[in-house]
């Protein structure tokens, strides 16, 4: 049976109920959709294109994601006796992409066992390595149960929509996620999109889930949400320092990401992030993230180290 959401995402075929039905899907979310629909080009290679991003470069969630639909191509091939599922990715960003140029994802089949499937990405662009990221893959099992609680907080519905903050002003950066954003966000310490409701805390949680329902099977739900997660990574370290997402001449890149899902997740209904970072020096910081679904079980833990520099 192998990983058949793999197909289906190449392929440009979803399935699965969606959770999140009261409002449609918009052209980003759409948008995103259709960028993890690679293109086959061989035995262990696909192809891809960016979407339009603020920085001028490919957004660093963009290429994570589109680097396991391809690596998970590989394992629904391998003619393994059971569906394996991403459980865990490690990954660095070497170069920024280029936003003109097609990205080739070229795949090594490093070791297919009885329960584990690995697997090393490398998305190249002109030859180079823009990214290279390891996946590890496995099929249900049972075994030990314990996760962390979540924590007492507001609930979305009492939050400040990311949405209705981007509307509202005529930054660029505000327009331009406007139209792009395929997520609303809600912070429950105050966004720091803007020089407000920040606090020198290194903490913060907040809501997030897909701007429409997600046709899609669990493959795509964690390729989302590799996707989305990449935005609020670093913003710890920005609060702790007192520092908005508007900061004039605000530096910031993701170094190196690790993932790891726990349970199923979806990402069109309300998912939990609690972050926190442990240190920030020598211009980077280092972000860590537990994700919670809206019933409070941890479905994620995210860690990423980002560059993060100011003007002197």
């Amino acid at each position: 049976m192998g990983l058949p959401g793999a197909r289906r995402l190449l392929d440009g075929q979803h399935d699965g109920a969606a959770l999140n039905t009261d409002q449609p899907a918009n052209e980003a979310l759409s948008a995103v959709l259709e960028l993890l629909r690679l293109e086959r080009t061989g035995h262990d290679r696909c192809t891809g294109s960016s979407l339009n991003h603020l920085t001028g470069r490919i957004y660093g969630g963009q290429v994570l994601a589109q680097s396991l639909v391809a690596a998970a191509a590989t394992v629904s091939d391998a003619g393994l006796p059971a569906e394996r599922l991403p459980h865990s990715v490690h990954g660095y960003f070497l170069r920024p992409g280029k936003l003109d140029r097609p990205i080739i994802f070229d795949i090594e089949r490093l070791r297919d066992g009885g329960s584990f499937s690995a697997r090393r990405t490398h998305a190249l662009q002109d030859g180079e390595p823009i990214l290279t990221m390891t996946t590890s893959f496995q099929e249900q099992q049972v075994g030990l149960e314990h996760a962390q609680e979540p924590p007492e907080v507001p609930g979305p519905e009492e939050l400040e929509s990311s949405a209705e903050l981007f509307a509202s002003s005529d930054h660029p950066a505000a327009r331009f996620y406007s139209r792009m954003g395929a997520f609303d966000i809600r912070h429950v310490e105050g966004s720091i999109y803007v020089p407000r409701g920040r606090s020198p805390l290194s903490r913060q949680a907040l809501w997030m889930r897909s701007h429409g329902p997600v046709d899609g099977d669990q493959l795509t739900h964690r390729a989302l949400l590799a996707y989305a997660c990449d935005q609020v990574m670093l913003e710890p370290v920005l609060r702790r320092h007192e520092i908005s997402w508007i900061t004039p001449e605000l530096s910031v890149a993701s170094l190196d990401h690790a993932m790891w899902w726990h349970r199923d997740v979806h990402v069109d209904d309300w998912l939990l992030y609690v972050q926190d970072s442990p240190s920030s020096q020598g211009g980077r910081g280092l972000g860590i993230a537990k994700i919670y679904s809206r019933a409070g079980d941890l479905v994620a833990t995210v860690a990423q180290e980002g560059m993060i520099r100011l003007p002197r």
